[in-house]
């Protein structure tokens, strides 16, 4: 299941990075051949009704299909800037306890930023505004965070570069 097969809405949530423009390059210091920081997230106009925020970071262009590099879910809703760096651990507690589940990339619990086997690669990070709070164990990966999430989004936006 693709996240997007499930999302209704048009995107309607403004997402950016102070490191690159959507579209844009992302800085080697986000990536594997780097320090594999995540980087900051900027969210514009969170629904009043949100609860929680969701992010699901993919390589489009993986040789063997879209292949997941981050989840991360029960962010508060206050939280509408994300720093960047965001701790290696399963349960975020600088995030308000949020949680990271398990990637595809080496089946690790954080961020794993681009590191393509060749060639330019696309990645998209979705981020999923929440009406409640998931009940998901940290050990969960992006098919059941979807699953979860399907009949509880609000907004949903995206931020696209290159590496």
């Amino acid at each position: 299941m693709n996240a997007c097969d499930y999302v209704k809405a048009q995107v309607n949530l403004g997402v950016t990075s102070s490191a690159f423009e959507d579209g844009g390059t992302i800085p080697k210091k986000y990536t594997g051949r780097g320090e594999d920081n995540s980087p900051p997230i900027k969210l514009e106009t969170i629904d009043k009704k949100a609860e929680t925020i969701a992010i699901i970071m993919d390589d489009l262009d993986n040789p063997l299909g879209m292949f997941n590099h981050w989840v991360i879910w029960n962010i508060p809703a206050s939280f509408s800037d994300i720093p960047e760096g965001i701790s290696k651990e399963k349960i975020v507690k600088s995030l308000g306890n949020a949680v990271q589940g398990q990637s595809y990339y080496g089946n690790k619990h954080y961020y794993r930023g681009p590191k393509p086997p060749f060639g330019t690669h696309k990645y998209v990070f979705k981020v999923y505004v929440l009406d409640s709070t998931l009940n998901l164990s940290e050990n969960s990966d992006k098919v059941a965070l979807q699953k979860t999430m399907e009949g509880h989004i609000l907004q949903y936006g995206t931020l696209t570069g290159y590496f």
